[in-house]
């Protein structure tokens, strides 16, 4: 759940910080009191499109930070972030956000720098943000395929991931077999150009990490001076009498006199003896080095000139001699299936008939278990809209196209989400025929039809925290009512936070925010006031009668907070 949220500068808000409870949080006050800012803020904190409009006039940067505790350690939160490398300690997630007025947007989760995607996916599985635009969607049947998706859940995903697993093996061979089928000339061309790549490469014999001995080499003669002083001075400062072997001779001599007449010096001379031997094995290694070391010129230009052709492949083909190599490899085996076209396009003809069959027998299959959940679905939705007081409306869900419809087809239109296509069709008085949503429904039935699918999810999904954005739009009387009674029912099991216009739905708040503009020092700001029960009679009061509130108007507001007080404690 969302605890606590801090936003400044943003739009008319210049600072504000709130606390959030569990169950229901309703927003009310009147229009253009920034009710809806907030909820903007809200969005953009969780990955939503930022824009230099909702920097405050006047400051450099607007800043959005939300403070979310999650309830479980299997949150799908937890899993995310830790797919981004972010721990999420003690259940809590910390989103920050801020948008400067140049129009730069830097986004943290948890103290960590992420991208606005990646905020995008975190936030996604903490806020579940609906608002009227979404009754848009709800028209659009391209969107409905997607709901029943989400609702069929792990059994819908899993037989979805199995179908694009084949689906893309089945397009990789599409493109293959597409590329083989292209004309002749461009085939011949690009059969001349990696063949003359091909002989290049291989004319070079290249072998590995070549390049990077050679360098080496290359270091050691262009610093050939400075390593033969090096090592003739190391050699003359350990050999020769009066030097470095000499000294430590003399000593291994004394420790043996000593060690001799105490043998606690015993170790001592071991060490010296050891230390003597190896510096003696040293010089001679020194010595023989010496001995080999020779300038050659000629050899220098051999290696540069073996450097200069190397890197010039480099540039051609790889980073690498490695990336060179499998460069050279892949064009090797395209050169193999250009020269043999005809047989490869035979054989990719063959494992196309396969995967063709294969992913209609995996379409099928998702066919099966969408039609299943379709059913569930219907069933699910004519109880929520019994309840929304729409009892003799009629949902379902039409397949336009499925798996059965393509069993005997030659070459069905696969998609990335099989070959069904739904869309969603209600009757919404008896005896009138089903038709699509998008051309029977009202504003107020979308509303409710909306809610019906947010209160199925939520139950089914456990989504944590929601928010609904004006979702009674349209509606009034009893099924204000229902509406709220059903918006309450989602809050049992989900903390949700809801502007409304609706009084119905402000009696039914566990928290009342009333949100209002004041003056400071000339400038506009919004400032929020959470309501206690007298406060709240007042503003339902507001609500049912407009600007001038009544003892009438107190009484009926009193009468709806105890309705709502008995039907939330049932």
């Amino acid at each position: 759940m969302l605890q606590e949220l801090s936003i400044r500068n943003f739009a008319i808000i210049d600072e504000l910080f709130l606390s959030f409870e569990k169950g229901l949080t309703v927003l009310t006050g009147e229009t253009g009191a920034g009710k809806s800012i907030i909820i903007d803020a809200i969005n953009l904190l969780v990955g939503g499109r930022g824009s230099v409009e909702f920097v405050r006039h006047g400051e450099k940067k607007a800043e959005i930070e939300g403070l979310f505790v999650l309830d479980n350690d299997h949150h799908p939160c937890v899993e995310r972030a830790r797919e981004f490398g972010i721990d999420v300690e003690e259940g809590m997630v910390v989103l920050h956000r801020d948008i400067s007025s140049s129009g730069k947007s830097v986004c943290r989760v948890n103290g960590k720098l992420v991208t606005i995607a990646t905020l995008r996916e975190i936030g996604g599985t903490l806020m579940d943000i609906h608002g009227q635009h979404e009754h848009q969607e709800l028209m659009n049947e391209a969107f409905h395929l997607p709901l029943l998706d989400q609702y069929g859940s792990s059994e819908i995903e899993q037989a979805a991931a199995n179908y694009r697993e084949v689906y893309k093996e089945y397009e990789q061979t599409l493109v293959r077999l597409k590329g083989l089928s292209e004309n002749e000339q461009q085939m011949a061309h690009r059969l001349d150009l990696i063949q003359f790549q091909l002989q290049e490469i291989q004319n070079a014999n290249l072998q590995i990490h070549e390049d990077q001995e050679l360098t080496e080499e290359k270091r050691k003669l262009m610093n050939f001076e400075k390593l033969y002083e090096g090592l003739h001075t190391s050699y003359e400062a350990l050999s020769g009498e009066g030097r470095g072997l000499d000294w430590i001779g003399h000593v291994m001599d004394q420790l043996e006199t000593a060690a001799e007449l105490d043998n606690n010096y015993q170790s001592l001379l071991e060490s010296v003896s050891n230390s003597f031997y190896i510096l003696e094995d040293a010089a001679h290694t020194i010595r023989n080095d010496l001995d080999n070391l020779e300038f050659d010129p000629e050899r220098l230009n051999i290696i540069e000139s073996r450097l200069n052709e190397i890197n010039q492949l480099k540039r051609k083909y790889g980073d690498d001699i490695e990336g060179i190599l499998e460069y050279s490899a892949k064009i090797e085996e395209e050169i193999e299936t250009i020269t043999n076209r005809e047989s490869h396009i035979e054989q990719l003809q063959l494992k196309l008939q396969m995967l063709q069959k294969d992913l209609h027998l995996e379409a099928k299959q998702l066919t099966d278990i969408r039609e299943k959940w379709a059913h569930k679905l219907t069933a699910a939705i004519h109880r929520e809209l019994k309840e929304l007081y729409m009892a003799k409306t009629i949902f379902e869900v039409h397949f336009h196209s499925s798996a059965d419809d393509f069993a005997n087809t030659a070459n069905p239109p696969f998609r990335k989400d099989g070959l069904d296509q739904l869309e969603f069709y209600i009757s919404t008085n008896p005896g009138e025929p089903l038709k699509a949503l998008s051309k029977v429904a009202s504003g107020g039935e979308l509303s409710r039809m909306m809610l019906a699918l947010k209160t199925i999810f939520s139950k089914h999904q456990g989504i944590t925290s929601i928010i609904f954005d004006e979702v009674d739009t349209g509606v009034s009387g009893r099924v204000a009512q229902a509406i709220a009674e059903k918006i309450h029912s989602v809050s049992v099991n989900s903390q949700v936070l809801c502007i409304s216009h609706l009084p119905q739905v402000a009696a039914m708040a566990d928290t009342h925010l009333f949100i209002m503009k004041e003056t400071k020092k000339g400038r506009t700001s919004t400032a929020v006031k959470v309501l206690g029960e007298n406060d709240k009679i007042k503003e339902i009061g507001r609500m049912i009668s407009g600007v001038e509130i009544t003892d009438l108007t107190k009484e009926h507001a009193r009468e709806l907070l105890g309705l709502a007080y008995s039907i939330k404690h049932k």
